[in-house]
């Protein structure tokens, strides 16, 4: 009897939802709170004067920065987009409850991929319409445009435009809804929530580094790649919560 409710205590450890599900709203206002304190800080042009210079940024055209990290990351995570559709269309009866990283209902994998569908529309929307220049496009750095906050609505800066937020950075943050069904399940559905733990840890660490690249490219400021990462999210918990799956829904 005791062993029984040992093991009844560690399964339910195991599944129960931990503190960042159950406040996921709180963490990304939280994200979005930091994100705005560093738009109003004025860092981003102090930032990106420690790597270009009048001259340009010597990492624009960094063959691993340019060719391995942003043209191979960006085909790698269209094959992985393609590989999210195979696995919405994958029949759930062919699951194997092993495969804890794979095996989710199909409204489930059909909310995933309208997430990511959605977050990557939804930044290729906004950075189709902004007029924010890129920081290789400013004056300071051998560029015509003037530094213009992205905030500045109506008020083009004299460049390009199209630079905000950062689309590199939405090819890996767009997929934060791979964590949701694990860290944010539906009531008495058992999960176990490392794995969306892994899947969130994952994402936020390729979506750092894509969003690093670019800076150090001079493509774009860290604000970009940080409100890249508060849409993405955004988009990711809304619709997550649109389409919360009912019980015994497949």
């Amino acid at each position: 009897m005791h062993d029984s409710r040992c093991a009844a205590a560690t399964f339910s450890t195991a599944v129960d939802t931990p503190p960042l599900a159950s406040n996921a709203s709180a963490w990304w206002l939280g994200a979005l709170l930091l994100t705005g304190l560093w738009d109003l800080s004025g860092l981003d042009l102090a930032f990106m004067q420690q790597f270009g210079t009048p001259h340009g940024f010597a990492w624009q055209h960094s063959w691993v920065l340019e060719r391995v990290l942003h043209e191979g990351v960006r085909q790698a995570a269209t094959g992985f987009f393609l590989l999210i559709a195979l696995w919405t269309l994958w029949p759930t009866r062919w699951n194997q409850p092993r495969l804890v990283a794979l095996a989710l209902p199909r409204r489930e994998r059909l909310a995933v991929l309208l997430s990511v569908t959605l977050s990557l529309a939804a930044v290729n929307l906004i950075k189709n319409t902004s007029q924010t220049s890129c920081p290789w496009d400013l004056q300071a750095f051998g560029g015509t445009a003037v530094y213009v906050s992205h905030w500045t609505w109506g008020l083009t800066d004299g460049g390009t435009g199209r630079c905000f937020p950062g689309g590199h950075a939405s090819s890996a943050f767009a997929f934060l809804a791979l964590s949701l069904p694990w860290l944010l399940p539906h009531a008495g559905t058992p999960r176990r929530r490392a794995v969306g733990l892994r899947w969130l840890a994952g994402v936020l660490v390729a979506g750092a580094l894509a969003g690093a690249v670019q800076t150090a490219r001079g493509a774009h400021y860290p604000s970009h790649t940080l409100w890249t990462m508060v849409i993405c999210g955004g988009v990711s918990l809304a619709l997550w919560r649109l389409m919360r799956p009912r019980r015994g829904t497949a």
